[in-house]
């Protein structure tokens, strides 16, 4: 934080978080956690918030209970959850999410979406291994984002969570792009149904709206093209700055600043030249005002 000149950072679990726990051990794990990350916060006078995480293999119920526990005063270093693609095993369009959905809406939480789980294999073909991670980083993580929020716009989750707020990841992959395509076959789509097979109608509010209300993007896509379509997407005031950290690392024991970090930043900067007020709020005004962070140093009873 000191070398980039980060006055303060979100942190959170990296991961697959704890999606890989037993239903039985989830619940106390997710409690431990999320109270470790609350002491972190404390200690920081002010530098460090969190996203807490949820004990999704946990029964339906332990999951509210942890989203209402750090919604209280007690936790308010606490300022959202990460969750990763997969839900509750299902997906993010998967119905038995809604009583999820409905908590994090109630309680004001903002939700950051990240990937993990990626794509098959399949898709990357026999040569994967020979380019390492390069496949898996950069187009399977954010095509797992971009799929996984058109699934829960296409079974209208926005529709029956207005006032749900979703952070994703990597500047929304590739939703920007391709989000008039997806509008485009919602619209000559000639028919939609439910689990059991039941016609019914498809998303009401169109993919934009979503995006403009619902949706904030980070800016870490390490390019100016990138930045500038997530700020045409949704707004200069939506999009926040983003680090990767601890991944990417400098790449010479030599270098004390990280290429990652940097390239985000003069990404940004590239994307708005003279316009400061936009420059300066995806560098750290628009997360201020959206999770409400405290220049002052924390007050904790």
């Amino acid at each position: 934080m000191n070398t980039h000149g980060i006055e303060i950072s979100v942190l959170s679990l990296a991961n697959p978080w704890l999606d890989f726990l037993p239903s039985s051990e989830a619940a106390e794990w997710a409690k431990n956690v999320n109270n470790e990350l609350n002491t972190i916060c404390r200690d920081s006078r002010g530098r460090i918030y969190a996203f807490g995480c949820l004990p999704l293999s946990a029964p339906v119920s332990s999951i509210v209970n942890e989203i209402e526990r750090l919604a209280t005063p007690a936790y308010r270093s606490i300022r959202g959850i990460i969750l990763g693609t997969s839900g509750l095993g299902n997906g993010l369009d998967d119905n038995a999410m809604d009583p999820l959905w409905e908590a994090l809406q109630a309680q004001e939480m903002l939700v950051f979406i990240h990937p993990h789980y990626g794509l098959p294999s399949e898709v990357f073909g026999d040569r994967m291994k020979e380019s390492g991670h390069v496949l898996p980083l950069s187009l399977g993580f954010p095509l797992e984002t971009t799929i996984a929020f058109t699934r829960m716009y296409l079974v209208s989750v926005f529709d029956r969570f207005p006032s749900l707020r979703i952070l994703l990841a990597h500047a929304g992959g590739g939703v920007p792009a391709l989000a008039g395509r997806v509008q485009s076959c919602v619209e000559h789509e000639r028919g939609y149904y439910d689990e059991k097979g039941k016609r019914v109608r498809g998303p009401v509010r169109t993919i934009g709206e979503v995006l403009r209300t619902n949706i904030y993007l980070d800016a870490v896509s390490y390019s100016e093209t990138g930045v500038r379509a997530a700020v045409d997407m949704v707004g200069k005031e939506r999009v926040l700055f983003g680090t990767d950290h601890p991944f990417f690392p400098p790449l010479g024991e030599e270098q004390d600043e990280w290429m990652s970090v940097r390239t985000n930043i003069d990404a940004i900067r590239a994307t708005f030249k003279t316009d400061a007020e936009g420059m300066e709020g995806v560098l750290g005004g628009n997360a201020v005002r959206l999770l409400g962070l405290d220049r002052e140093p924390l007050e904790h009873t």
